[in-house]
């Protein structure tokens, strides 16, 4: 069981826009989100990656390239690590889809939404979930590996890391560009990081081969040789 590094593509087009661009082809970088993403070799040079898993999507590919290119690792492309499919709210202002009723329900009750003409919430952590299992069982317990993909897929696969219900999954906030860490072991993952756009990436150094899947009782040290969470009695 490896470490995940879960990586959200760095800003485009579309979320200076406001618009819910869902799957809607031709969406790459802005200005911004490139100089983010120039920025990922440096942030990352220390962490050996066995493997860089994308989504099928322009501004995801766009976000890995440089990094890949640099480390000489051809991306997989994933299709299960694509976008929401956002069915008819795709290309619509977020401002115009607030007073809608099924607003409500993704803001609420996340694990009910299913989007007109797309697909649910629900679905989205089941395919992005199976497909986190299905790459991590192909790695060793020392290797590192990174997902670049959307907002939504990650805050699901994190929300099942953590162990909690789809619908307090909008409590996770996941910035453009932003680095989450989880390690699996077998007996559970453990979440190292969320939501972390700067420089340290002590914690997602691989651990020791005889690293413990316990968790902590009283605490962690803070070390990079533990990667165990915490567990305050």
């Amino acid at each position: 069981m490896a470490t995940l590094i879960l990586l959200r593509h760095a800003r485009s087009a579309a979320n200076g826009s406001g618009v819910l661009a869902g799957r809607t082809p031709g969406v790459g970088l802005d200005e911004t989100g490139r100089a983010q993403a120039a920025g990922l070799q440096a942030r990352l040079k220390d962490v050996p990656l066995s493997r860089v898993v994308v989504s099928p999507l322009q501004r995801c590919r766009e976000t890995v390239s440089e990094l890949a290119v640099a480390r000489g690792i051809e991306p997989v492309v994933e299709q299960r690590f694509s976008e929401v499919d956002y069915g008819d709210w795709t290309g619509q202002k977020i401002k115009d889809l607030t007073g809608q009723e099924l607003w409500k329900v993704v803001q609420q009750h996340p694990s009910a939404a299913v989007f007109p003409s797309g697909e649910g919430l629900a679905q989205v952590q089941s395919r992005a979930v199976a497909a986190v299992r299905e790459h991590d069982r192909l790695l060793g317990s020392n290797e590192v590996w990174l997902v670049c993909s959307h907002g939504d897929v990650i805050k699901s696969v994190l929300a099942d890391a953590l162990g909690l219900h789809l619908d307090s999954f909008q409590r996770i906030v996941v910035d453009p560009c932003s680095v989450s860490v989880v390690r699996y072991t077998e007996t559970r993952p453990f979440v190292l990081k969320v939501n972390d756009t700067g420089g340290d990436v002590s914690g997602l150094l691989p651990p020791a081969e005889s690293e413990s899947s316990d968790a902590v009782v009283g605490g962690s040290t803070g070390g990079t040789d533990n990667g165990d969470a915490e567990s305050t009695p």
